[in-house]
């Protein structure tokens, strides 16, 4: 079917990647997938092994397979390192070598997790939206930038605003395809009333737009966007916006739902001879040092970042739902790791133990 490169990297990375091991074992077993799985090393775990917090070798894997799969990098120990050798800088690398201009952050709030929200239940009850964030430039990365003095001595900090067609034309091309594999809505959101680089966005995804006519689109200034989404999450679908909007509203709506320790993510690049795209998947959540080594970690995310590549770069729809419908199952019956107790409400779970029920689950479906 594909071929998979894990790298658990540090903390609770090798925790909650053990669990899905043991998930992408149970659809290897029982639903027949082939899957050729390799593992190596990034992050903290890298360094203390090569000196480098992601290894040539384990780059030109990356640069090989299908997907790549990522637990979470860094943690105290690795703190005092020099810049170019943090942890955070093997995660950056491979962005960057793979090119993947796109990230996927879906935020998807299960029924029985609806009251961890600070809305209202009924607004988030059932969400699932996704947004798709430009992530290779604009003003994180456009020239001039720096701060510096003018003539009366007074500093200044410069950060330019720069798209150019085919960097917004690529990630509207991706924002496009994936509303075709959801329910054909699209929403772009830009400043188009106060910013060049918006009415060129806009521009730009009403050209792209031209060769997706079965998705509805839609356009919307990003601060009422962003107004939107805690007022009305559920109007929206698929939302489709520039590097920093969408750093900002991806947050926001990661917290809809109540707990960023379940959500997943993935970054897109260019297809390859295959049809596939270039692809990472990794949990929204961190290392999280403070309770490695506990079982205490949530391993729902990490497996939640295994179902989107089942979704998105094997076109596996059918077996991605059955293993979000059986996650949701287990939620409903009351299991929780501790980051999901409320009080004294739900059955208190191990790390382990949370997949052993959604094994259980994925059993009782065939």
């Amino acid at each position: 079917m594909g071929s998979l490169l894990i790298l658990p990297g540090d903390g609770i990375g090798p925790e909650v990647m053990t669990e899905v091991r043991r998930i992408i074992a149970w659809f290897q077993d029982k639903k027949y997938l082939k899957f050729t799985v390799e593992e190596d090393l990034v992050g903290g775990a890298a360094y203390d092994m090569h000196g480098t917090p992601l290894a040539d070798e384990t780059l030109a894997k990356a640069l090989e397979v299908d997907a790549v799969l990522l637990g979470a990098v860094g943690g105290p120990d690795y703190d005092n390192l020099s810049f170019n050798l943090k942890p955070e800088r093997g995660l950056l690398k491979l962005r960057k070598e793979l090119d993947l201009f796109a990230n996927i952050r879906p935020a998807q709030c299960f029924d029985a997790l609806a009251s961890f929200s600070s809305l209202k239940k009924e607004v988030v009850s059932g969400l699932d939206i996704v947004i798709v964030r430009e992530l290779t430039s604009g003003i994180y990365f456009g020239e001039p930038r720096g701060i510096h003095t003018d003539g009366s001595n007074e500093r200044i900090g410069v950060n330019t605003q720069r798209y150019t067609e085919s960097e917004i034309r690529r990630v509207a091309i991706s924002a496009f395809e994936l509303a075709l594999k959801r329910n054909k809505k699209l929403c772009s959101m830009e400043k188009a009333n106060v910013m060049e680089s918006g009415i060129l966005w806009r521009d730009i995804v009403d050209e792209v737009h031209v060769d997706f006519k079965d998705v509805e689109l839609s356009h919307m200034y990003a601060d009422n966007g962003a107004m939107q989404l805690v007022r009305d999450p559920k109007q929206f679908d698929v939302i489709v916006t520039d590097n920093l909007f969408g750093d900002i509203l991806s947050d926001c709506a990661a917290m809809l739902t109540g707990s960023l320790g379940m959500l997943p993510s993935a970054s897109l690049g260019n297809k390859k001879e295959n049809g596939l795209p270039r692809a990472m998947y990794e949990p929204v959540h961190g290392s999280a040092p403070d309770i490695t080594g506990q079982s205490k970690a949530n391993p729902i995310a990490c497996i939640l970042s295994f179902s989107m590549a089942l979704r998105y770069s094997f076109s596996d729809v059918q077996n991605a739902n059955l293993l979000e419908q059986s996650i949701e199952k287990v939620l409903a019956k009351g299991y929780r790791t501790p980051d999901l107790m409320m009080g004294e409400q739900g059955s208190l779970c191990s790390t382990k133990e949370m997949t052993d029920k959604i094994l259980e689950e994925l059993d009782a479906s065939l």
